[in-house]
């Protein structure tokens, strides 16, 4: 049980629905609002089916690499760090490039945005990590998942309500616990290797 509450916030954090809300607004704003919901509920089924694959073959495909649970564990940590220097400093730059299209299919909106690299890659390494417990690593999924599907799906009014500086707030409130996961990931990786 500690294990799909532990698993389930660190997804939460990297899937970063609450800093994700401007963007999704902005790319679906010019959609009438039955076919923004249409769109929103498309890309999060597409991005989820794509989780669900990194989920499933990543262990095999770790286990062909033959690497090490210790190597997983540091490369985890060393991976999440860097995602949450990201959510701490964000480039405007890139945001503003994923802004400019029109109807989203499979980009920006499921990829990167939901499933993105940094969010596959740590896909893979637990289900290496904790491969006999691959049900807990399943429901950790569907609970993140759908709580980001929440959270997007009333957007509007968390926009309102945080305001454009609150939920940029939260982002790198977010970033500063991802990065203390992912020291403590690091640290175990560490430990472990030293053990050996």
């Amino acid at each position: 049980m500690n294990e799909i509450f532990s698993t389930t916030i660190l997804l939460i954090l990297i899937m970063d629905p609450l800093g994700n809300l401007p963007i999704f607004m902005s790319v679906l704003k010019h959609l009438n609002p039955k076919r923004r919901f249409i769109v929103l509920i498309r890309e999060m089924i597409i991005a989820l089916i794509i989780m669900l694959l990194f989920l499933l073959a990543g262990e095999k495909t770790l286990s062909l690499l033959d690497l090490k649970s210790e190597t997983v564990s540091i490369a985890g940590g060393i991976i999440l760090f860097l995602i949450a220097i990201k959510m701490i400093f964000p480039n405007i730059k890139d945001n503003d490039e994923l802004i400019n299209q029109s109807e989203p299919f499979l980009v920006p909106l499921a990829i990167p945005l939901v499933a993105g690299p940094s969010l596959l890659a740590t896909l893979m390494l637990l289900s290496h990590q904790y491969s006999n417990q691959m049900s807990a690593l399943l429901i950790s999924l569907f609970i993140s998942w759908g709580m980001t599907v929440i959270i997007l799906l009333l957007s509007g009014s968390f926009l309102k309500f945080f305001g454009t500086n609150g939920v940029n707030a939260l982002e790198r409130l977010m970033g500063l616990i991802l990065i203390m996961l992912s020291t403590q990931m690091f640290l175990d990786g560490m430990t472990a290797w030293f053990k050996i």
